[in-house]
């Protein structure tokens, strides 16, 4: 039985029934409540109201997100008569472990699926409690919105002299956009070339890496081209996580290989 289909047979806003507990009317098993327990299944928030509760953290998210989401079975709103999508603040939480767990482990939806269903099932220990956002005030602060840096801003962040930022880009390391910024990632960048720069790295060094990611994109974006290429938003979305997940295992596969291949230096 689905997750959702548990769901709807639990009092809206109840607390549910404990696992194996005995049925009185049926004599069968009670129906196991699905993860996560103690949180109300009264299903009154509209698609706008969750995603203002999920923008707090996820920036980023989108309708099209949750509505892939949902075709991926991973949340199950109620439809009103009219159609209309309404959740709980059970629904929510469960967005938001399958959100963390896109952002933070590049876990593939399948894999998620699998450890909510265990979850739902009682096989796997609930996941521990996340520490709470930082409040000024008594209001809670979200995180910062995504920065495009200038040049001067870029080294500033990043703790280094504007020249290495130039250097960077003459070398083709760095690319800014039209406008002359720069993307959040670009940070990172710069970070590692200026440690690696300790170790007599400069930015002529560094052309292959850049040229090696260029490659490793190539392949992803042919892997998401059948989504990329549909008008449905459910078909955009799905592009988008799959990048991240196909990306994240090249960079995986990539430190592997590296590891393997230096190994006989540590040794």
């Amino acid at each position: 039985m689905r997750a959702g289909e548990r769901a709807s047979r639990l009092a809206a806003g109840s607390e549910g029934v404990a696992s194996g507990a005995p049925d009185p009317q049926s004599g069968e098993d009670a129906v196991v409540e699905p993860w996560p327990r103690g949180i109300s299944r009264r299903a009154s928030m509209r698609i706008s109201d969750v995603l203002a509760a999920l923008r707090i953290e996820f920036p980023a998210v989108t309708n099209s997100k949750l509505r892939f989401l949902e075709e991926q079975g991973l949340v199950e709103p109620v439809r009103t008569p009219a159609g209309y999508r309404q959740y709980s603040p059970a629904d929510i939480e469960r967005l938001r472990y399958v959100l963390r767990q896109q952002r933070d482990r590049y876990v593939p939806l399948k894999v998620i699926g699998e450890q909510l269903a265990a979850l739902d099932a009682g096989e796997d220990d609930e996941p521990a409690p996340r520490a709470q956002l930082a409040t000024r005030d008594g209001v809670v602060q979200g995180p910062a919105v995504a920065a495009r840096y200038t040049g001067d801003a870029l080294a500033r962040e990043a703790g280094v002299d504007v020249a290495l930022v130039d250097e960077l880009v003459r070398s083709g390391v760095l690319r800014p956009s039209v406008s002359g910024h720069f993307d959040p990632w670009a940070r990172d960048v710069v970070v590692l070339a200026a440690a690696l720069g300790e170790h007599g790295v400069d930015a002529r060094h560094l052309r292959v890496f850049r040229a090696a990611a260029d490659r490793q994109a190539d392949l992803v974006e042919q892997i998401v081209a059948p989504w990329r290429g549909q008008n449905a938003a459910s078909s955009r979305a799905r592009a988008g996580t799959l990048a991240a997940e196909v990306g994240e295992l090249c960079t995986q596969l990539h430190t592997a290989l590296l590891r393997s291949a230096v190994s006989g230096l540590t040794s």
